[in-house]
């Protein structure tokens, strides 16, 4: 049986665990060592450390501290790992814990966040998702029940010193763009909520006050947010640091393509069984300055979908070149659109875009002035027919939403 290397109390905070940090840094101490062929289990709290709560209020959503977010954990050495190398990690089985058997999906404010689409959606709302084995289902969302494809949202190997300069410049340099933005440009450190794991004192302190954030996905891995990542994946990580320093953790039990609403997944606390090996000098014998990876064998399986198209041409009517950005915002919102035909509210079906497997595409980028995204809807995760009919739409959910999604308050 494999050993569990770091847990976790979910009835206790993350901050009172010191094998949990909430910034990238090279000088968080590694919490365990592991050699090239172990395997192990590392139990992870989900990504807000437990500030969203199982009931019908937005509340916990809308107040959410953003600056204390991701907790992983780790970092986990790697015997032999020297900056150059390849990690190799096989994800070998994900779960949910046998107590914590939901989830959670939500819209930030647009003060607090914001989110793909936080102009449409820029009040908090949050849904409940129950997990029965492998599928689940929502009181906020109801119509829709669909298998879950368990993966984690974070992964990655700590930065050298040199890549956290270089991160921190570039970010600063956006935000100092439009420093008044809201939502910001980007998340930059800030120490008093920052957990530098087993780093204690001043060194924590001026750790945490340069460390970076764990918002965005960089050159490491970290937040990718990949759906594809689930049991039976592989990830070739590049390694910037002797010992790697990899951490984990944002496990999603579901999510679409994109996470569009940001805290977009299904997000959930839970375990995560993994293995490791090392391809030594890796990283310039194939040419690698980010992850790449092989995705699971195990996906849900539909063969019906409804695929929204959207193009370069923003809700105002205004054009612009090839921006496959704008083009995916359009095939979400046409997506969005159809739903309320059917009953959902915007809200709800905006929930159900971030939350089931529906695939995104980068469908066209050659024919100017327009690319061409597109969001392909599988039928088969609703408990009614959604396809275009000459009866026009059915409105299956008339009378069914006892509960709504719970609003921002």
């Amino acid at each position: 049986m494999a050993e569990t290397i770091i847990r976790i109390d979910l009835g206790s905070s993350p901050y009172d665990n010191d094998m949990i940090h909430n910034r990238w840094h090279p000088d968080i101490p590694m919490v365990a060592t592991v050699k090239p062929g172990d395997d192990f289990i590392v139990e992870c709290f989900d990504w807000t450390g437990g500030q969203i709560k199982n009931d019908d209020s937005a509340a916990d959503v809308r107040d959410v501290d953003l600056s204390q977010v991701h907790f992983l954990s780790g970092p986990i050495g790697v015997e032999g790992a020297e900056p150059g190398d390849l990690l190799v990690v096989d994800f070998l089985d994900i779960g949910a814990f046998p107590q914590s058997q939901w989830g959670f999906n939500g819209f930030f404010s647009k003060n607090n966040g914001g989110g793909f689409l936080t102009e449409h959606f820029p009040e908090a709302q949050k849904s409940i998702w129950d997990f029965e084995g492998m599928f689940t289902k929502s009181r906020h969302v109801p119509g829709v029940r669909f298998p879950g494809l368990i993966h984690p949202g974070l992964i990655g190997c700590l930065p050298s010193r040199d890549m956290l300069q270089t991160w921190n410049t570039r970010e600063k340099a956006l935000f100092d763009t439009n420093p008044e933005r809201v939502p910001a440009l980007a998340t930059l450190p800030y120490g008093p909520t920052a957990h530098m794991g087993r780093l204690k004192g001043d060194d924590a302190a001026a750790a945490g006050a340069e460390g970076a954030r764990t918002v965005p996905p960089r050159e490491h891995g970290g937040n990718c947010d990949i759906k594809d990542l689930s049991r039976g994946a592989k990830v070739f990580f590049p390694v910037y640091v002797p010992g790697a320093g990899l951490s984990v953790g944002d496990l999603h039990f579901s999510q679409g393509d994109g996470e569009i609403t940001f805290c977009g997944a299904i997000e959930m606390a839970g375990w995560i069984h993994m293995k490791v090996e090392l391809i030594k000098g890796g990283m310039a014998k194939f040419g690698i300055k980010n992850p790449i990876f092989k995705p699971s064998k195990i996906k849900p399986t539909y063969d019906d979908y409804l695929i929204f198209e959207g193009i370069s041409v923003d809700e105002g009517g205004v054009q612009h070149y090839l921006d496959v950005h704008i083009a995916y915002r359009q095939a979400c919102l046409n997506a969005i659109e159809y739903l309320t035909k059917f009953g959902f509210t915007r809200a709800q079906a905006y929930a159900v875009l971030g939350t089931a497997p529906v695939q995104g595409h980068i469908s066209g980028v050659v024919d100017i002035p327009n690319a061409c995204a597109t969001l392909w809807l599988p039928t088969g995760i609703f408990e009614f027919d959604i396809n275009p009919g000459s009866d026009g739409p059915k409105k299956f959910l008339d009378g069914l939403i006892d509960v709504p999604l719970a609003p921002d308050l």
